[in-house]
């Protein structure tokens, strides 16, 4: 499995060592850039190989989600001859990207006194070393307290893994840069990055670390309105949700007169005294706003809603669950997605890189099974077939 050629990374080979989402998410991505990305497990697989979802035959859905265009291969970590393999072919390589923190033989200082120029990233949980999952690190990051409707009590957590996420992108971006420096200066790098530390700056940069700072406010819970501005979910006669966000003065006045509302919001603004052109003031008169257009998504089905808004500036979306996003034209017409072959798991529609360069999508390619590449990686190694036959009999590696 091979990157095309005319890919940004093409010729650039990595070695990942990896499980969950950060790391995989960002070797996805090099590969997905053209990169030869060869992710190392363990004989068996690492804690990631059997997660949920499982097809009917107890196959991973998750894994091949994350591991597309990789290369496999799989060796015991725990001998001394398969750290030996694989700090052979990290040092080929020239760069290695984990997340499996406090192993000597693939740290950093074991590594570049092989090969001074490596490109070494390590994602660990926190900056002063302790450990840290999405899961945990959100908990602590302030983000379940303000989710949620505003009567709940207690922390309501995201299903999305939104650090996780973010961090793999951030590793990406990483080797990036430090692909770049190599290329200009010859050096290496030494790239250390905390999930906790991702979730951190992303709450001070949005505002909401930084607003406790300056001001003593703590962000109140919303359930589905915005912060500072309206945004709110209605349903319709026929039980239909969906989301309407007005972020501009056209936005909400194109929601007041589609609604029938024009005159009445008038009215109540000069009764309140407000001017609902700011955003500010829509925002902090919000349930009243929201009393009034409600009635109008009531009394109309959901063909109506989505019509009547489809002809205005006002944002919005109808809510869908994963099933009906599975049949909606944004996945099967769009060009991000592609049929896939994905061996084990079966045919769908997967996507590639998000961006289109140039026009164009970079589709997805499958997933491979683990150990499907050990025999032709170690002998790019230079490893005789009987060397290759003997590390296999010996359970060094798998293939």
């Amino acid at each position: 499995m091979t990157a095309s050629s005319d890919l940004p990374l093409d010729g650039v080979r990595i070695v990942e060592i990896s499980s969950f989402v950060a790391v995989p998410l960002a070797g996805m991505t090099l590969a997905q850039l053209g990169a030869e990305v060869i992710r190392v497990d363990p004989v068996g697989g690492a804690a990631d190989y059997h997660r949920w979802p499982l097809t009917e035959a107890g196959d991973s859905i998750y894994w091949a989600g994350l591991n597309k265009g990789k290369r496999s291969v799989a060796a015991d970590m725990r001998s001394p001859r398969g750290q030996q393999l694989v700090a052979r072919l990290i040092g080929e390589a020239g760069v290695l990207i984990t997340n499996v923190a406090g192993r000597q033989w693939h740290s950093y200082q074991e590594l570049s006194a092989q090969r001074a120029d490596l490109i070494h990233l390590e994602v660990v949980g926190r900056g002063d070393g302790s450990t840290g999952v999405d899961y945990t690190v959100n908990a602590g990051t302030g983000f379940p307290l303000v989710t949620g409707p505003s009567g709940q009590t207690g922390p309501v957590n995201h299903v999305l893994p939104a650090w996780d996420v973010s961090c793999g992108l951030y590793a990406a971006l990483a080797i990036l840069v430090a692909l770049r420096r190599r290329d200009s200066t010859g050096q290496g790098s030494r790239i250390r990055l905390p999930l906790d530390d991702v979730a951190l700056a992303t709450a001070a940069n949005l505002g909401f670390l930084t607003e406790p700072m300056v001001t003593g406010a703590q962000r109140p819970r919303l359930g589905n309105a915005i912060y500072g501005q309206y945004g709110q979910n209605f349903t319709s006669s026929d039980g239909a949700a969906f989301m309407v966000v007005a972020l501009t003065s056209r936005h909400f006045r194109d929601l007041a007169e589609l609604t029938g509302t024009a005159k009445a919001v008038a009215a109540i603004a000069e009764a309140l005294g407000a001017d609902f052109a700011d955003e500010g003031q829509r925002y902090q008169h919000r349930d009243v706003l929201t009393g009034l257009f409600a009635g109008w998504f009531g009394s109309h089905t959901a063909e109506e809603v989505s019509a009547a808004l489809a002809g205005s500036s006002v944002l919005w979306e109808r809510y869908l669950d994963f099933a009906e996003l599975a049949e909606h034209p944004r996945v099967t017409h769009n060009p991000l997605f592609s049929l896939l072959e994905q061996p084990r798991i079966g045919s769908y529609l997967a996507p590639g890189l998000p961006m289109s360069v140039d026009g164009a999508h970079t589709p997805a390619r499958p997933a491979p099974a683990l150990g499907d590449d050990t025999a032709a990686v170690l002998a790019e190694l230079g490893m005789t077939p009987e060397e290759i036959t003997a590390l296999v009999e010996s359970g060094t590696v798998t293939t």
